[in-house]
């Protein structure tokens, strides 16, 4: 078991950012892979914040990854041999059946009933 917690802080511009927290007393830096259809992804970078025992993860987003499907990403302790966490690209087409197309309509149809209630607010003052 690994005595690491990973905590997401952002997903911008390619680049996933996360924070590693609870290395304990040893002042290396823990031994961080992050794979791709089980393969290593290249340049992430590990870097020790200003707070003892905290280092701030940054993991590329590969150009091959960008594609249509599902595309995940597992991130592991390799000093405990453990999964300290994943993330999951999806892109391309959604097909009528699929959940997440039902979930953009509804928020279509919130966003245009939301922009019709604001226009009779202002109307009726």
């Amino acid at each position: 078991m690994s005595q690491l917690t990973l905590t997401k802080i952002r997903f911008r511009e390619g680049l996933w950012e996360g924070r590693i927290t609870g290395s304990g007393h040893s002042t290396s830096a823990p031994l961080i892979e992050v794979r791709h259809l089980d393969r290593p992804v290249r340049d992430v970078a590990l870097t020790e914040s200003d707070t003892a025992g905290e280092w701030s993860l940054t993991i590329p987003i590969p150009t091959e990854a960008i594609a249509d499907g599902v595309q995940s990403f597992v991130i592991y302790d390799l000093k405990s041999d453990v999964k300290l966490g994943d993330f999951t690209l999806i892109c391309g087409e959604l097909t009528g059946d699929d959940l997440r197309v039902e979930v953009e309509l509804l928020r279509a149809e919130l966003d245009m009933l939301k922009r019709a209630f604001r226009r009779h607010c202002v109307e009726t003052q």
